[in-house]
């Protein structure tokens, strides 16, 4: 069996948290490193809400491979071209945006898997196998093995279909988008509503019923993050390089001020 390793399926095998983080901002290949030794399993490489390009994104994820930390990119949309072109290039997941039921799973499935589970095409000299050539059978079907495919749930539609969804073969993840789904609902930024924890409940019970991983993104007050963990949610979206930097960089400013 060919040795290729995800380490955030990894820690979903094992029942444990895998914690992600969010980049936005960053561009160059050393990010990958940094978050490594800052104690995360996987990079969720954004290219839905800002400018990051495709070459810059593959270049994270080859860099990622070798760090030991899952690349995992966020497409921007349906289309073939982009969940392939980034699992070409190396990503080790995908994340899809907006996904309100099983037939737009089972469409990302279809791309992002080989034959007998999807129909991705075969393309050889790839990164994650360190441009090794194997038997086609071998290479695709570990490459199968170890690809995240995370379908974004984020709207009243999707929870309402959650079972549906979960039920696709070749789904590994329901991925909460909390923010999006507390303005569809009609509360926006009411992460911590009685809706938005019903909503937990019944998405982490429809993974519990097909074999799938439960997560979480678009909540990072620490008492909250609590309770959907302790509902089930374990595929982490654990915050977002912006956000981080601006706090550390407000509170290291308000420090320095207090000096004279």
């Amino acid at each position: 069996m060919i040795d290729l390793k995800n380490a955030a399926l990894e820690r979903l095998r094992a029942g444990e948290l895998a914690l992600g983080i969010g980049l936005r901002q960053a561009r160059t290949v050393d990010i990958a490193k940094a978050m490594r030794t800052a104690g995360f399993d996987w990079l969720f490489i954004d290219m839905e809400h800002n400018s990051m390009d495709l070459d810059t994104a593959v270049q994270i994820s080859v860099a990622a491979q070798d760090a030991g930390i899952t690349p995992v990119v966020r497409v921007p949309g349906y289309e073939s071209f982009h969940a392939t072109r980034a699992l070409d290039g190396g990503a080790q997941g995908i994340v899809v945006p907006h996904v309100d039921d099983a037939a737009t799973a089972a469409r990302m499935v279809s791309q992002c898997r080989y034959p007998p589970v999807g129909h991705r095409s075969v393309t050889g000299g790839l990164p994650q196998l360190d441009f090794r050539t194997h038997p086609m059978g071998e290479a695709t079907a570990a490459i199968n093995r170890e690809t995240l495919l995370v379908v974004m749930l984020e709207s009243p539609t999707a929870i309402a279909n959650a079972e549906a969804i979960a039920a696709v073969p070749g789904v590994d993840a329901l991925l909460i988008g909390t923010s999006d789904l507390s303005m569809e609902m009609g509360i926006p930024g009411q992460v911590g509503h009685a809706d938005i924890t019903a909503a937990y409940e019944r998405v982490v019970e429809a993974c519990r019923k097909h074999g799938k991983h439960p997560g979480m993104g678009g909540v990072y007050d620490p008492p909250l993050m609590q309770r959907y963990i302790e509902i089930g949610a374990r595929l982490i979206l654990g915050g977002n390089d912006l956000p981080l930097l601006m706090a550390a960089a407000s509170e290291r400013s308000k420090v320095l001020r207090s000096m004279l």
